[in-house]
């Protein structure tokens, strides 16, 4: 299949997406007014991450890498907490079982978000999981499907867990509004034809932007580069985290792992630092091997 070019790309391409989540400039107004539209209520102020890589909880156990997450923050008594997170996932192919996928990702998005021995469970963000699809996942025409956990017996009782799925199909007809309707025209196709009122309008500058950049109108591919390092650096924060349970780590250790781009031998790092009782014991495992630079 030959590569789009980014001028031709659409923010229900992922890459484009991404462009626009690692941009300093755009990224927060353009994402704050994508979400004010779809779930049609103010946003407030919000952090957004590229690509956050969430590694399983084992050396053998699969981890996860979302698309962009979003924060958003609220202010209570002169500090600033996250109220609410937001896992936008754009998604073009078909072959996945969404339901149990988004399960999944929530599972984990959840797991990094209290400290061991918080036991106030209420601290938990709510976390709303955004399915964007150019296709309809379960075949009613709507525009948006939105679900949460509610108890069988009882409808009407309230199951205040936090948790929200909402599908976003940009081919549906029905449900949701006209201003949902031209936001997801515009994700599908994201050319200047699409602007049907203001804040497709500001999203519409907001791409422009980006495809107006030398430096990304060079090829597709150097996004991707800048993610292979965003792994390998999550990967070195998963295995100082690991070593903290130790005691504190040396300087010159984290900064012998920060020197190391070979992907298989950060892996083997990160086994060791599962199971090894000290530092001295991790940099022992260390120079056992010549390390990769």
């Amino acid at each position: 299949m030959k590569r789009k070019t980014l001028k031709e790309l659409n923010l229900i391409d992922d890459f484009l997406m991404n462009c626009i989540a690692v941009d300093p400039e755009v990224a927060e107004p353009c994402f704050k007014r994508i979400l004010s539209v779809l779930l049609q209520r103010d946003i407030g102020s919000v952090h957004v991450v590229a690509q956050p890589i969430i590694p399983g909880c084992d050396t053998d156990l699969r981890g996860i890498r979302l698309d962009v997450e979003v924060e958003e923050t609220k202010s209570s008594s002169g500090e600033n907490t996250i109220a609410n997170i937001y896992d936008i996932e754009p998604h073009t192919r078909r072959d996945t079982h969404f339901p149990r996928h988004n399960r999944f990702y929530q599972a984990k998005i959840d797991g990094r978000r209290l400290k061991s021995g918080v036991k106030d469970f209420s601290l938990l963000p709510n976390l709303y999981v955004i399915t964007i699809t150019n296709f309809d996942v379960f075949g009613e025409d709507y525009m948006m499907y939105s679900f949460r956990n509610h108890c069988e017996e009882l409808p009407h009782l309230e199951y205040d867990d936090g948790l929200y799925y909402v599908y976003f199909n940009t081919t549906g007809k029905k449900g949701g509004s006209q201003a949902i309707k031209n936001m997801l025209n515009y994700i599908q196709k994201s050319v200047e034809e699409n602007v049907a009122d203001e804040a497709t309008g500001e999203i519409d500058r907001y791409v422009k932007h980006i495809k107006s950049k030398p430096e990304l109108e060079e090829g597709v591919m150097t996004l991707g580069d800048y993610f292979d390092q965003e792994r390998l650096d999550a990967k070195i924060e998963d295995i100082l985290e690991l070593l903290e349970e130790t005691g504190p780590v040396p300087e010159h250790i984290s900064n012998r792992l920060r020197d190391i781009n070979d992907p298989e031998e950060l892996s083997r790092l990160h086994k060791i630092s599962a199971h090894v009782e000290s530092i001295e014991d991790f940099e022992a495992a260390m120079n056992k091997q010549v390390v990769s630079v």
